[in-house]
């Protein structure tokens, strides 16, 4: 019975959509994200803050794509590569969150979430809902709904 390591005794697991946004490691709550795609045909939305990289038509839904670097209040990314975008819901609207790579699905154990260092760069602090350690990494946990919470006013042309 011992070799099930697997299975913590406190048990609760959480499986995150990990990804980097100006060389920092984020993770999504997989329950959150509906898919993942290379954002094509983004149409600037006049007057929306800098936040707001425009609207594109995905399979027939139109989404709001947020850039993640703006938002996080860092540089454009001048390396050329073609960003990639994770989808979310907040209240039946659909979002694209711009981000610089998608990584793998992580399966980390609920209480092994902590809440933020103080030393957290506060841009980043503000959209957290805590942290995971990993090996000699800090995985960013992005709270969707603060990440999105300026979405209404963003959108007021």
């Amino acid at each position: 019975m011992s070799n099930k390591k697997t299975q913590s005794t406190e048990g609760a697991m959480v499986e995150y959509v990990t990804a980097m946004i100006g060389g920092q490691l984020f993770g999504l709550p997989i329950s959150r994200v509906q898919d993942v795609f290379m954002p094509e045909r983004v149409t600037r939305v006049p007057l929306a803050s800098r936040e707001i990289s425009g609207v594109l038509n995905l399979r027939g839904r139109i989404v709001t794509v947020v850039d993640m670097r703006a938002r996080l209040g860092l540089p454009r990314d001048e390396d050329g590569k073609t960003p990639m975008a994770v989808g979310v819901d907040l209240r039946g609207e659909s979002y694209g969150l711009l981000i610089d790579q998608i990584g793998e699905v992580l399966r980390l154990p609920e209480d092994g979430k902590e809440d933020n260092p103080v030393n957290l760069d506060p841009r980043m602090a503000k959209l957290a809902g805590g942290v995971h350690r990993l090996d000699g990494q800090l995985m960013v946990v992005l709270d969707v709904d603060r990440v999105l919470e300026l979405a209404p006013e963003m959108m007021a042309a």
